[in-house]
C-alpha cells in the first residue's frame, strides 16, 4: 500500500499566517491528505454530489456575495447542508467579514474556519503549490545533489567514487549543495521533480579521511540550498576499457525517476580528471540543449551529414524508481 502523506492544518496556518476564527481541536492534530482545493459555490446552491470532504474550501467575494443575498432561513440551510459534509477546513479570503451564521455552523459541525487577508487567486495558486510539494510521491536515492549554474545535478555512483569530493570542489567554485548521502526526491507535478536533503542530515558531507563536515558552516549560506529541481543525472563509474563510452553526445541516454525521464551523463573515472570542471560543462551542455542548441549536432552539419538519428537509451541506475 501506498505511504499516505499529509500536512498539517498548523503548518498551512503558519506558513500563510492565516487567522483562526474557529478550531475545534488542536491545528496539528488536522491532516489535509489532498493538494485539491475547492471554491463551494455550487454546493451552497444544494447540489452536494461528487463533493470531496477532504478538500479545504476557499470563498471569496463570490461565495460571500451568494449567502448574503439569501434570507437568513436559507444562510442556515445551505450552511448546514455543505458543512455536515464535514470538510478539511474553511479559508475566507480578502479579509472579508464573516458572517455570523458561517461562524455558528462551522462551530456546530466543528469545522475550522480561517481568514486571509490575501486575494484569492494569489492565495489559491500559493496554497496549491505548498500541498503539491507537501503531499508529493517522493522516493530516497544515494547521491549527492548539487545546483551548478541553476541546473540541479543529481551526482550517483558506487561507494568511493568521489561524489563528495566532486561536490566539495563544485562549492569552492561557487555552486550550491542541497544534499549529500541521501536524496529525496518528490515529483511536484508531472514533469517536475525536486530534491532535498533529510532535515536531520541538511548540509553535512562525509568526507573520507576527514569525516563529516557543515558545509554551511564552513563555506556560508551561500553554499547550500535546501531544494532543487533535478535536472540531470551524472553518474560516476570506474573506467572500463571493454565499454564504448559516448564520445559525441548525439545519443540521449535517461533514467526514470517516479515516472518522469531525466537525462543521464556517465562520466568514466581516470586518474587526473577534473570531476568538478566536467560536472560544470554538462550542466551548462544540458541546459544548451534544453535552449534548443546541440553542438554535437552543428558539428556533423558542418561536415555535412545530416542523417544520423539520435537514438534514446533507458538506463536502469536504481530498481523500483
Amino acid at each position: 500500500m501506498a505511504e499516505q502523506y499529509y500536512i498539517t492544518l498548523k503548518k498551512i496556518i503558519e506558513d500563510f499566517e492565516l487567522e483562526i476564527i474557529h478550531l475545534s481541536k488542536p491545528a496539528e492534530d488536522v491532516h489535509i491528505v489532498t493538494n485539491e482545493v475547492n471554491r463551494p459555490g455550487i454546493v451552497l446552491t444544494g447540489y452536494t454530489d461528487y463533493f470531496d470532504p477532504l478538500r479545504i474550501q476557499i470563498l471569496g467575494w463570490t461565495e460571500l456575495g451568494f449567502l448574503q443575498n439569501m434570507s437568513d432561513e436559507e444562510q442556515e440551510e445551505a450552511l448546514g447542508k455543505w458543512l455536515s459534509l464535514h470538510p478539511a477546513a474553511a479559508v475566507v479570503t480578502r479579509g472579508l467579514e464573516i458572517p455570523q451564521c458561517m461562524i455558528d455552523a462551522c462551530e456546530k459541525h466543528d469545522v475550522p474556519l480561517l481568514k486571509t487577508h490575501q486575494e484569492t487567486s494569489p492565495f489559491l495558486a500559493a496554497l496549491i503549490a505548498e500541498l503539491n510539494r507537501e503531499l508529493a510521491p517522493r522516493i530516497t536515492r544515494h547521491g549527492v545533489l548539487v545546483e551548478v549554474y541553476g541546473e540541479g545535478v543529481l551526482i550517483v555512483g558506487e561507494s568511493g567514487a568521489g561524489k563528495s569530493e566532486t561536490a566539495i570542489e563544485l562549492i569552492k567554485r561557487g555552486h550550491r549543495l542541497i544534499a549529500d548521502d541521501a536524496v529525496e526526491i518528490r515529483k511536484v507535478s508531472y514533469n517536475t521533480l525536486e530534491g532535498s536533503s533529510p532535515s536531520n542530515i541538511r548540509h553535512f558531507i562525509e568526507l573520507r579521511g576527514i569525516g563529516i563536515i557543515n558545509a554551511r558552516r564552513i563555506f556560508g549560506m551561500g553554499a547550500v540550498k535546501p531544494k532543487e529541481k533535478i535536472d540531470m543525472v551524472v553518474q560516476l563509474e570506474e573506467w572500463d576499457a571493454t565499454k564504448a563510452y559516448d564520445r559525441m553526445g548525439l545519443d540521449n541516454e535517461y533514467t526514470r525517476l517516479l515516472g518522469i525521464k531525466v537525462p543521464v551523463i556517465t562520466v568514466p573515472i581516470t586518474p587526473g580528471r577534473n570531476l568538478a570542471v566536467i560536472v560544470e560543462t554538462a550542466a551548462m551542455n544540458n541546459r544548451q540543449k534544453k535552449m534548443g542548441y546541440n553542438g554535437a549536432k552543428e558539428l556533423m552539419h558542418n561536415l555535412g551529414i545530416d542523417d544520423i538519428e539520435p537514438t534514446d537509451k533507458e538506463l536502469e541506475l536504481w530498481a523500483n524508481s
